[in-house]
């Protein structure tokens, strides 16, 4: 259904952006849904056929040259942040694509209710849970959790986030986290495997190997999948990056898409502009001197 007040776009339904990703399915083609820290990014990412457009505040660190953990750390207001990209970059420019906002569900300073009647009204399609918790652990996950800070905030959000029939996709790192999301009404589980590899601020030595990134991802989904048969599961993270690999996690585990946020929007902006900056570069100057 199109937008009323618009005819087109933003926002849809919850239902209605299921019934568009459950279409790729049919078609036999797996879910893309891709990171947009600018409107540029947002405009190109549809035209080559995305599914969903996610939002998030790492975006803008991203896409400024520095590495998306920057996103979890306090260099700006996450939530503030997501919404500025949301409304003067992303949505003006992007035309069918469903766009989900990234909300920092722990952010003790909103009721967190409020923030979402906001990012409905905004024109967002749904809801992502970024910044993430899930991706913490140690001692000071078990700081964040004893003060009220933990991954029970975004469960949280998510479950609110269904009651106002906003769609939901959902990083989770842990079959456990699996299952919270999935018992609150999460449309979408994201298995998030470790920060992405390669490029410019890509991670090396933090990363899982491929064997355990399909391992870990196959665990989340069968966890998630337990409590809600028809949840829709992507991959995400670690050496999870090209094409191709994306299509060997996708081919020995039963998730049906894949998240790409750095591997997406920052690894082709890397070497697309290396790349043809180095041509012009390389153009002699042949002119006829007077």
């Amino acid at each position: 259904m199109p937008n009323p007040w618009t005819g087109k776009g933003n926002p849809y339904s919850r239902q209605e952006v299921r019934e568009r990703l459950q279409s790729s399915l049919d078609q036999q083609k797996a879910i893309i849904a891709a990171g947009a820290g600018t409107g540029i990014s947002a405009k190109f990412i549809e035209k080559g056929g995305a599914d969903l457009l996610i939002i998030y505040n790492s975006g803008r660190f991203r896409m400024a040259g520095h590495g998306s953990t920057a996103g979890l750390m306090a260099y700006g207001d996450a939530n503030a942040v997501a919404m500025d990209i949301g409304e003067f970059e992303v949505l003006p420019v992007v035309e069918d694509i469903p766009v989900i906002c990234g909300v920092h569900g722990s952010d003790p300073r909103r009721r967190m209710w409020h923030h979402l009647l906001k990012v409905r009204e905004m024109g967002f399609s749904g809801v992502n849970n970024f910044p993430t918790h899930c991706i913490v652990d140690g001692h000071f996950r078990a700081v964040l959790e004893e003060t009220g800070m933990g991954f029970d905030k975004e469960v949280e959000m998510v479950r609110l986030a269904s009651k106002m029939d906003l769609f939901s996709i959902v990083y989770v790192a842990q079959p456990e986290e699996a299952r919270q999301m999935a018992q609150v009404g999460a449309d979408a589980l994201i298995a998030h495997v470790g920060t992405t590899v390669g490029g410019s601020v890509g991670v090396v030595e933090a990363s899982c190997s491929m064997a355990e990134a399909i391992e870990r991802t196959q665990q989340i989904l069968q966890a998630g999948r337990q409590v809600n048969p028809d949840i829709f599961v992507l991959t995400h993270g670690g050496p999870v990056n090209t094409p191709e690999d994306v299509q060997e996690i996708l081919s020995q585990t039963e998730a049906q898409g894949f998240v790409g946020a750095s591997s997406l929007e920052r690894m082709g902006v890397e070497a697309s502009l290396t790349d043809l900056t180095r041509r012009f570069k390389a153009i002699p100057l042949t002119n006829k001197k007077k």
